[in-house]
């Protein structure tokens, strides 16, 4: 079952983490995307959030969908420190946690003291650990949708068929008639969807969706 680690956080809230180096403070941000776009707009919006400092070194992944379900896209940048003391790092932490669809945004307020390539390399990875150390992990996976539209005569029996099953219930709609629509991880949902068929007999409707990636 192709599956894959990303984080909870959004680019409205992300994980944060605080560091101070001989000084120099480093601020770790991290949160879910799901594009390049995205990846760089949120870039921007701790540039323009952190303007008075002096670098804001990132690195993110972008998954390649539920085909692929790796990091296709990777892109780093140092922003100005020494190469490859910076933003290889960050993204060398991202790849060590086995999380794809997150960026990783580094701040730096310089202290007046040099650390050195070693010292930078240390400072940087450790806000970029710390950043992910306090995000919120969740796994993605692909799945399917099903809505059934059916009589409440057989509704009770619909729910036992899917409260046995590892489908996870979204809604529930009550109007005329009742409408469930649930989550399964794909190639699982064949047995359900045989067997609500079976119960409408004819009696109601039935859709399932293309699959995509979605937590579980």
């Amino acid at each position: 079952m192709n599956t894959y680690v990303t984080l909870e956080n959004s680019p409205d809230n992300p994980a944060y983490f605080f560091l101070e180096e001989k000084k120099s403070k480093f601020i770790g941000r991290a949160c879910h995307v799901e594009s390049e776009e995205e990846a760089r707009a949120f870039v921007a919006q701790v540039r323009k959030l952190e303007q008075g400092a002096r670098h804001n070194v990132f690195a993110f992944t972008v998954c390649g969908g539920p085909v692929a379900l790796l990091p296709v896209i990777e892109r780093q940048s140092d922003d100005g420190e020494p190469q490859k003391t910076a933003g290889m790092p960050v993204l060398e932490v991202i790849r060590g946690a086995g999380v794809s669809d997150v960026v990783v945004v580094v701040t730096r307020y310089f202290g007046g003291t040099l650390l050195g390539t070693g010292g930078l390399v240390r400072a940087y990875t450790g806000a970029a650990q710390g950043a992910l150390a306090e995000a919120s992990l969740v796994r993605m996976l692909s799945c399917v949708d099903v809505q059934v539209v059916l009589p409440y005569s057989l509704y009770d029996t619909a729910l036992y068929t899917l409260e046995n099953s590892p489908a996870k219930i979204l809604s529930t709609g009550f109007t005329d008639q009742v409408t469930l629509f649930f989550r399964m991880p794909e190639g699982t949902e064949g047995a359900v969807v045989d067997s609500l068929s079976d119960l409408m007999a004819g009696r109601g409707q039935l859709v399932v969706g293309d699959p995509h990636l979605a937590a579980l």
